[in-house]
């Protein structure tokens, strides 16, 4: 079952008086509890898709339909998580993760056992007190996801959630996202520019050409889950990323 279906969306926009075309037109369809990244390169338009769905941005032609809707400026039921972590340094971590709850109006009472419940899933409960601060660039980022999941969100969007993060830390918060996310069967639509984070997390791979970005390939990633990240070393892994790849040399992004 689709959730989210996009029909020829393209995004135009102005810079330094003249227009650019920035996406597509590009049509594609997203299932209920699946998760999907869109893999390309620097200024193809993937966030710019990203914030399409999420209803932060409007296309300059084609929909997006969310639940048979069209998508709107506010939308319930979506977690967002950003490359930078945007926690705010004058609360501490727990008021961080409920502040996604003080936006709806919910009462404080009724969600923080929830808020330490994630808090401790990810591995920081013992910092709820602390500020972000103290926090390294990881931790932080996992109270970014657990403020993104606090409200249960049905769809979860992530744009370059990682990139920030040493590659230990990475790999690290890759398995960590997976487990959460096959926990809660959101729908989760990730941006990223790794190729191997692309297949390690994802039930289907979306690559993009460069400006303005169109699909050059649709790839479902036929791995079995649990994933560590042991099937990196694996033929069939290998396989999917150097298909990635061969997209990338042919369209001239990577030499």
């Amino acid at each position: 079952m689709s959730e989210i279906v996009v029909q020829s969306v393209e995004r135009t926009y102005r810079s330094g008086g003249r227009a650019v075309h920035a996406l597509g037109p590009v049509s594609m369809e997203f299932e209920a509890g699946r998760t999907t990244t869109i893999v390309g390169p620097s200024g193809c338009g993937k966030s710019t898709l990203l914030r399409i769905l999420g209803g932060l941005d409007r296309p300059s032609a084609g929909q997006v339909l969310v639940r048979g809707q069209p998508v709107g400026e506010r939308m319930d039921g979506i977690g967002v998580v950003f490359q930078r972590d945007l926690l705010l340094d004058w609360r501490n971590i727990l008021d961080n993760v409920l502040l996604a709850a003080e936006m709806k109006g919910l009462p404080r009472r009724a969600v923080e056992p929830r808020a330490r419940a994630l808090l401790d899933e990810l591995g920081v409960g013992d910092f709820a007190d602390r500020s972000p601060w103290e926090l390294s660039g990881g931790m932080r980022q996992r109270v970014a996801i657990a403020r993104a999941l606090l409200c249960e969100p049905w769809l979860l969007l992530l744009d370059e959630p990682f990139s920030a993060l040493d590659a230990m830390t990475r790999d690290q918060m890759g398995v960590l996202l997976q487990q959460v996310q096959q926990t809660a069967k959101t729908t989760a639509v990730l941006i990223t520019h790794s190729i191997p984070e692309a297949v390690f997390l994802s039930d289907r791979v979306l690559v993009m050409s460069g400006r303005p970005g169109v699909i050059l390939d649709d790839i479902a990633v036929d791995l079995p889950r649990p994933r560590t990240l042991a099937l990196r070393e694996e033929p069939e892994f290998a396989a999917i990323v150097r298909r990635i790849r061969v997209q990338f040399e042919r369209s001239g992004v990577l030499a």
